[in-house]
């Protein structure tokens, strides 16, 4: 008896450390469980890749995607579906449909939130504008300036989610358009330094409205070793306070788990991109007490 009783308590202090939670976190059973599921740069690939494919075979795929969201959400109805951008440009199914298809699909997989990335605005800012009633959800971007265009007031600098008690913020970033787009695809927008745009947003979110978690989805990119002056994800985590996770884009960056950093103030940071095509899904779990501590663990799902 003895020795079944050690394996059975070795085994539950396994599972438990194998979640990135400490014995602490079940103190109480109020503890909160929040699931963050994400993409980026999936780039209108709606369909999997062949079996045939070289890099690829038979990954990714929306209908695949979708069924591996709705099976998450049975295990725990408290989701945030989140996308960082670059949803256009890549297969024929934007150049035949200027991205309809694209925002169809995700407003029935029942995405909560995106941000822009540069090819989104491959069509033109007006005609990204022209998609969006095909969105059933809206995107977010902080430190893009739309007030002279047709945005102005369409794409918001934040938005603020109630799951199960637990208050979200999440703000979006976006990566410097000039020199990567045509000025005349995004016109008057303006473009604004990420790290100082996160300190006012996380002043607005964790201070001014009381967010218990605060999420930056952001199209800047992870990092950039050939440029180490260019602000990446690593960058904004290190010189900035409370912001939770970050989850990123623009790089294609295939991470198994989110990259930990320390913040300002030596806290921890998490960092997380699941690289282009939709052939990766991010999951990250927010753990909560009801004293508002915090733990999290999260990995890559191969789609």
């Amino acid at each position: 008896m003895e020795r079944r009783e050690f394996i059975q308590k070795t085994a539950a202090g396994t599972a438990l450390v194998g979640l990135g939670l400490s014995l602490s976190s079940f103190k109480t059973v109020a503890t909160k469980h929040l699931t963050i599921l994400h993409t980026n740069d999936v780039h209108s690939y709606i369909d999997p890749f062949p079996p045939t494919h070289p890099k690829n075979p038979n990954m990714g795929g929306v209908a695949r995607r979708a069924a591996l969201i709705e099976s998450i959400k049975k295990e725990n109805p408290n989701v945030l579906l989140l996308d960082a951008g670059d949803v256009f440009q890549g297969t024929p199914y934007f150049n035949y449909y200027g991205g309809e298809l694209e925002f169809k699909l995700m407003s029935m997989m029942q995405y909560d939130l995106a941000t822009m990335g540069n090819h989104d605005f491959d069509n033109g800012i007006d005609g990204f504008y022209a998609q969006l009633p095909n969105a059933k959800f809206d995107f977010v971007s902080a430190n893009y300036d739309f007030k002279n265009t047709v945005l102005n007031g369409v794409v918001k600098p934040y938005k603020i989610f109630d799951k199960d008690g637990i208050k979200v913020g999440v703000f979006g970033l976006g990566v410097e358009l000039e020199g990567l787009v045509d000025k005349k695809n995004y016109k008057e927008t303006v473009y604004h330094d990420p790290v100082s745009v996160s300190q006012d947003m996380v002043r607005i979110l964790k201070y001014e409205q009381k967010c218990d978690l605060v999420i930056c989805l952001s199209h800047i990119g992870y990092q950039y070793k050939n440029e180490p002056d260019k602000i990446c994800d690593l960058k904004l985590a290190a010189l900035t306070k409370d912001i939770d996770l970050i989850i990123g884009g623009h790089t294609h960056t295939f991470l198994d788990k989110p990259t930990v950093v320390k913040n300002a103030d030596g806290k921890d940071v998490l960092v997380n991109q699941v690289g282009c095509y939709g052939i990766n899904l991010g999951r990250i779990d927010f753990y909560m007490d009801s004293d508002k501590s915090k733990s999290a663990a999260g990995r890559s799902i191969v789609v």
